[in-house]
């Protein structure tokens, strides 16, 4: 499996039609949750991802500081198969990206509130109470680096 990172417009026409599907198939369809998934944030975005011969495996984008004002964040992370370790793969490899790209101290994460043992393994500690995003509970979650 290999980690590709690349800006938007390094994406091919492929890879972004993955990202997409992958994105719509999980986050929309699967859990059942309408929300504006194209948000002008990819145009900005590093985006990083895992791909084998099957396709884009697992995914997620970080959102430089210049966006949001604040630290960088770590958004839309998803795997394609759950509990095999992959989710952590693209994890990891979206830290040590902020890290060389944006060379920030801190990440920021909006995760949803089944997923804070996942994120807590990796270093996140929780710092917001439980907030809906999207009719979905979230939390805030911060990883000092």
């Amino acid at each position: 499996m290999e980690i590709i990172i690349k800006r938007f417009d390094e994406l091919t026409v492929y890879e972004l039609y993955e990202i997409m599907k992958l994105r719509v198939d999980v986050f929309i369809v699967e859990q059942n949750c309408p929300y504006a998934d194209l948000d002008g944030v990819d145009l900005t975005a590093l985006h990083v991802f895992l791909k084998d011969d099957d396709g884009i495996e697992a995914y997620l984008r970080i959102i430089p500081n210049k966006i949001t004002g604040e630290c960088v964040w770590i958004g839309r992370v998803i795997a394609r198969k759950r509990r095999c370790g992959i989710g952590t793969q693209v994890l990891d490899a979206g830290i040590e990206a902020a890290k060389k790209y944006f060379h920030t101290n801190e990440i920021r994460i909006n995760a949803q509130v089944y997923a804070r043992k996942f994120y807590e393994r990796v270093g996140f500690v929780q710092t917001t109470d439980e907030f809906l995003e999207d009719d979905i509970p979230h939390i805030g979650m911060t990883l000092k680096l």
